[in-house]
């Protein structure tokens, strides 16, 4: 099998996967708390809240490209589909002219967020390069089937739009308005993933500096706080009409 080939059916295989590298992340990021050093940072609560913040606010941007791609989309891109490529309609105005890849862009922020957190320089270097290698094979499977779809339309576009860096310098207005109700629909879940990763990775580190599990409420407020906010929007998206939208995917 030609090596362009290998590397497309291995990116529509990872495709159908993606959703599961918060459990990888999760796993991969035990060993790493266990062998990191904490002593620096133990018994310095200004540090702690300062790297929190620090980690926070990259997760929070990766979920903002995110929010501002699937905002103002077309409908029947960017969507949440696990089996295979598709698009009726090529994204190439507002985030989609600075970078050919917004989604993946916020994932990797949303998730080196986290990361960070760990506070192990190693360990946010080697998640770097495993996302890279996992989402180069995607991009590369899904920029060839954009290209079969829309031919020289999309090739005009994206010889000009950089892959994963954004370029502001050919910038066009999105004449699609954003829609909070998109984000209400089908970002919940991302965020309720996210805040989740962070609590996990505070109490496998309170677990090691401790010796063992300790009852700390706040952990059980952040995280009724995340069940709270996937159960309330899960229930709108499915039981109302509240977050419905005609026009919308």
């Amino acid at each position: 099998m030609a090596l362009v080939n290998s590397m497309e059916k291995n990116g529509n295989w990872l495709f159908r996967y993606r959703g599961q590298i918060p459990v990888l992340l999760f796993l991969l990021s035990i060993p790493a708390i266990w062998f990191t050093n904490y002593d620096w940072i133990e018994f310095d609560e200004v540090k702690q809240c300062l790297w929190l913040c620090i980690a926070a606010a990259v997760s929070a941007l990766g979920q903002i490209i995110r929010a501002i791609a699937i905002g103002t989309s077309n409908k029947h891109t960017s969507g949440r589909n696990t089996k295979e490529q598709v698009a009726e309609a090529l994204n190439t105005k507002g985030i989609y002219s600075t970078v050919r890849h917004p989604l993946y862009l916020g994932n990797y922020l949303m998730w080196i967020g986290i990361v960070i957190y760990v506070l192990n320089p190693w360990f946010v270097l080697v998640v770097s390069l495993l996302f890279w290698l996992y989402y180069e094979r995607i991009m590369f499977a899904e920029e060839r089937f954009l290209e079969r779809k829309f031919g020289e339309q999309y090739l005009r576009w994206s010889n000009t739009i950089p892959a994963f860096i954004p370029s502001f310098k050919r910038y066009e207005k999105s004449p699609i308005p954003f829609s909070l109700k998109t984000i209400f629909r089908r970002e919940y879940s991302g965020v309720t993933a996210t805040i989740i990763g962070f609590l996990f990775v505070a109490i496998i580190r309170d677990y090691k500096l401790n010796g063992g599990f300790e009852n700390n409420n706040m952990y059980w407020i952040v995280l009724s706080v995340a069940l709270f906010i996937s159960l309330f929007f899960r229930t709108l998206k499915h039981n109302t009409k509240v977050l419905h939208e005609d026009d919308r995917s």
